[in-house]
């Protein structure tokens, strides 16, 4: 019970903070600060799961304590929090930036003027970011001293997670390249083709699937511990497996395949780019 108990102030703080910008920007109709909301989200829900119980300290005391330093973590602790923090920085500037130098967001076009359905995104996103974090909280719930030694596994875990980004962050590049290009009037290109998005359709939702595919790994050795109840690390899978599932079934790659069909339905060369190149994994012979 007492890690469930624990577990509570991320929960609690990913709901938190998704409250506060919506009752901020339902009102301004405003979805610009949408992404935003998200990376704010990741980062105190994963300062709460790390400081927890220096934070109800605090609350029980009625005064301000001092932190606790970095070096009081388990390295563990430290690697997870700062892989979260890496890739919430580098993936939410990118996609706020996106969103103010369009002006908005479509995805909000049909809600951002129904206060009750955009409240309902705002709540949505915070399920997100505590499902998705799931392995981070749970590995900071625990004292520093019940974490094991980093281990084999770890190191591959990390190295899943960090080759992940990169391809991630290349994909995401390499298309905003091809963009400033487009509009410069440097090609004529309608679609990107070239870079990793030849070998796969939607590159950076598979760097987005290997990127918490590699920070649950590394979670994985301290959820063994008998401080947590048999099964915890299936629980904790639950982060890839459902990053998996809404990028690839839902609000990833559907829409994106739809519309792509929409729009360039009748250009040959989409037609023979999509019978060559992979919806998702490079490489693989999934065309659809």
């Amino acid at each position: 019970m007492a890690v469930f108990s624990r577990i509570l102030p991320p929960f609690a703080t990913s709901y938190a903070v998704q409250a506060l910008f919506a009752l901020v920007f339902v009102p301004q109709r405003n979805e610009k600060y949408y992404d935003l909301g998200g990376a704010v989200g990741f980062i105190s829900t994963t300062f709460a799961s790390l400081y927890y119980i220096s934070l109800r300290e605090s609350l029980l005391q009625g005064k301000l304590l001092p932190l606790p330093p970095l070096s009081s973590f388990a390295p563990r602790q430290l690697i997870l929090s700062a892989a979260l923090g890496i890739w919430t920085t580098r993936l939410g500037s990118f996609l706020v930036q996106r969103a103010f130098k369009a002006d908005g967001d479509s995805r909000f076009n049909e809600v951002r003027h129904k206060p009750v359905q955009f409240t309902f995104f705002w709540f949505m996103q915070a399920t997100w970011v505590f499902i998705v974090g799931l392995p981070v909280y749970l590995g900071n719930t625990i004292p520093a001293k019940v974490h094991p030694p980093l281990r084999a596994r770890d190191y591959v875990s990390l190295g899943l997670f960090a080759s992940s980004f990169l391809f991630e962050a290349i994909a995401d590049h390499q298309k905003t390249v091809w963009r400033r290009k487009k509009d410069a009037k440097e090609h004529d290109e309608k679609f990107i083709t070239s870079g990793l998005w030849s070998v796969s359709r939607h590159p950076n939702y598979v760097g987005e699937v290997g990127i918490w595919a590699g920070i649950w790994g590394l979670s994985t050795t301290a959820l063994q511990t008998p401080y947590f109840p048999r099964g915890t690390v299936a629980i904790a899978a639950i982060s890839p497996i459902f990053t998996y599932l809404l990028l690839r079934k839902f609000s990833g790659v559907p829409p994106l395949e739809e519309a792509g069909d929409k729009k360039f339905g009748t250009d040959a060369k989409w037609h023979e780019y999509k019978r060559t190149v992979p919806v998702f994994w490079p490489w693989s012979s999934a065309r659809e």
